[in-house]
C-alpha cells in the first residue's frame, strides 16, 4: 500500500528555490501527486516559517538563496526541536554534496537530471517519515 500521504494529499513540503521557473514547474510536479507544496524564494523566509513552528513532512532546499542560503538552511533546520528529523532534499546543480551531507541533507540531488527522480524520492522518502511516526 502506497502511503496515505501520498495519494490523500496530506503531505506538505516546503520547498526554498530562488528560480520562479523551477518553482513552478517543481511546485506543480509535487502536486501532481497531491501533496501540499509551500514554496519561499528566499532561505530566511523558510526558515522563518520553520521557527514559527510551521510543520512539513519533507523540505526541499536549493543551495542558491538569497538571505541564508541551503546548507546554513539545513543546518539551522536541523537544530530546530520541530523539524529536527524531517527528511531534507537538496536539489542543486551546485557541486556541494559532501557540505550538504555535513548540513544534515539526507538526499542530493542534482539539476537538472534529479529533477526527474524528485518525486519518486519525496514519495520514498515521505514513506519513510510515517513509517516513523
Amino acid at each position: 500500500m502506497r502511503d496515505a500521504r501520498r495519494r490523500g494529499g496530506e503531505a506538505s513540503i516546503l520547498y526554498a528555490e530562488e528560480a520562479a521557473a523551477v518553482a513552478d514547474a517543481v511546485r506543480e510536479t509535487l502536486e501532481a501527486e497531491g501533496w501540499r507544496v509551500e514554496v519561499f524564494a528566499r532561505g530566511d523566509e523558510a526558515l522563518r516559517r520553520l521557527g514559527e513552528g510551521a510543520r512539513f513532512d519533507l523540505l526541499i532546499l536549493s543551495f542558491l538563496l538569497p538571505g541564508v542560503d541551503g546548507l546554513e538552511l539545513a543546518r539551522r533546520v536541523r537544530a530546530l526541536p520541530g523539524a529536527s528529523h524531517t527528511p531534507i532534499i537538496m536539489l542543486t546543480a551546485s557541486e556541494v554534496e559532501p557540505e550538504a551531507r555535513r548540513a544534515g541533507v539526507d538526499v542530493f540531488l542534482r539539476k537538472p537530471r534529479g529533477v526527474f527522480s524528485l518525486a519518486e524520492t519525496a514519495a520514498r522518502l515521505l514513506e519513510g517519515a510515517c513509517a516513523r511516526n
